[in-house]
């Protein structure tokens, strides 16, 4: 049996007052105590505040190597003309690379779990195996007439779900609405029945792609979902802007099992209008995590600065400057995060939960002065705050330091691999964005 103990640190989401010991066993939290007074075989938490892992609830990890390299373009070209020409060039051994600097940058922000959707994902799972993040990962496929990235990325979606990991879980990946067919959707949905996991997809990310799907199918995107089996099946679906009114019975029916994942930031970038109607979708019980999407979009995977960019742009969105208080913000981080990543055990500070800590130093003058905690968690912390992460009870960042890689020797690789993989083949790309 492991025990860890994190001595002497302030919990902000749990009712004791001052400071508390966090005990863990076998990477679950046993007991939140009063301060022993020493910190004697422990992690010393003296001034630091312990909250729970955040969780990146969309990201496509390997676009780290991407990042800078697709701006200032409309929506439509960042995929046509930059993006999908760039991933022509995406091998095993990249997207390895790109994985293990998105999580190492994640990890060091106080990340301590992410859900993933792309390709060669037997290779992030890898990654993140070795740096020690929890996280589920979608394989990625568009439909074919040989089907044969769709079975692809079946095999490693059983692989991944069989793997017996504590950490590393499934979801089965479709790209989206517009890029696969019903019949591949179907097969997903049945996929996802056969393993008990859920299903990771693009639905409905702006209200282009609903237009386009009512002109095309006389239905939403959100019934496309429905009538494949995906709703059913459980769903995680990414961004959600072109979500509307008369999608809310199918949204309520199926809220047990459906999330969002709201990822302001390249909406914004992108002048997408409007964004996750996070208002309906908790009107209907539906669970939003907050997303970094991936960094050739959004540029960052820091999920401070996401949790942020939702809070403020729902109250734009709403005209509601009451809407998403800073606590039900940091829940949309952390809690709504995790279940959206399908880590239910993850995303609270509580005996019985998975001891996925973070230990914060608020003393720095942005921080500074101290009135409402939660106010200072949303729109004040910067991934430089964090001191220390556990996952699973285990120390994975100390001292603000990666504990099973070195930093350095992931940069430099990094580097090394970028120059091939943005380079664009005229007339050469994975897809073409038409939806």
């Amino acid at each position: 049996m492991t025990e860890q103990r994190i001595a002497g640190c302030y919990i902000p989401t749990f009712d004791l007052q001052g400071k508390c010991d966090i005990l863990i066993e076998d990477g679950v939290i046993t007991a939140i105590e009063p301060a022993s007074g020493s910190a004697v075989g422990a992690i010393d938490g003296s001034g630091l505040y312990a909250v729970p892992g955040l969780t990146n609830a969309h990201t496509h990890s390997p676009l780290s190597l991407m990042r800078g390299a697709a701006e200032d373009v409309s929506v439509d070209d960042w995929f046509n003309k930059r993006v999908w020409p760039m991933e022509v060039n995406l091998t095993p051994e990249r997207v390895r690379v790109g994985a293990r600097l998105a999580i190492a940058e994640m990890l060091l922000g106080g990340v301590t779990g992410f859900a993933d959707h792309y390709f060669h994902a037997d290779q992030i799972a890898a990654a993140a195996e070795e740096l020690g993040i929890r996280a589920n990962i979608a394989p990625t496929f568009f439909s074919t007439d040989d089907h044969r990235g769709r079975d692809e990325a079946f095999a490693v979606t059983r692989q991944i779900a069989k793997s017996g990991s504590r950490r590393v879980t499934a979801s089965v990946g479709p790209h989206s609405t517009y890029t696969v067919s019903e019949e591949d959707l179907s097969a997903s949905a049945r996929l996802a029945d056969e393993l008990g996991i859920r299903v990771h997809i693009h639905a409905a990310e702006n209200m282009q792609q609903t237009h386009s799907s009512l002109d095309r199918l006389g239905v939403t995107p959100l019934e496309v979902l429905a009538r494949t089996g995906v709703l059913g099946a459980g769903a995680h679906i990414a961004h959600g802007g072109g979500i509307v009114t008369d999608d809310r019975d199918l949204l309520r029916a199926n809220a047990a099992t459906t999330t969002v994942a709201c990822c302001p930031k390249v909406y914004f970038k992108h002048d997408i209008d409007p964004i996750t109607p996070i208002r309906l979708l908790h009107d209907v019980g539906v669970t939003v995590g907050a997303g970094t999407d991936g960094a050739a979009g959004g540029n960052t995977l820091d999920l401070w600065e996401a949790m942020r960019w939702t809070a403020l742009a729902q109250k734009r969105q709403e005209h509601d400057p009451l809407f998403l208080a800073t606590r039900e913000a940091f829940d949309i981080g952390t809690r709504g995060g995790a279940r959206a990543a399908s880590h239910d055990r993850s995303g609270t500070i509580a005996q019985g939960m998975a001891a996925d800590i973070v230990l914060l130093d608020l003393s720095r003058p942005h921080c500074q002065p101290i009135h409402d905690v939660f106010a200072t968690l949303v729109y004040s912390v910067q991934p430089s705050d964090v001191v220390h992460v556990l996952v699973d009870g285990e120390l994975v960042v100390e001292n603000r330091t990666l504990v099973h890689a070195d930093l350095g020797e992931i940069v430099g690789q990094a580097r090394d691999v970028a120059p091939e993989l943005v380079r664009i083949h005229e007339g050469e790309a994975v897809q073409h964005y038409a939806p």
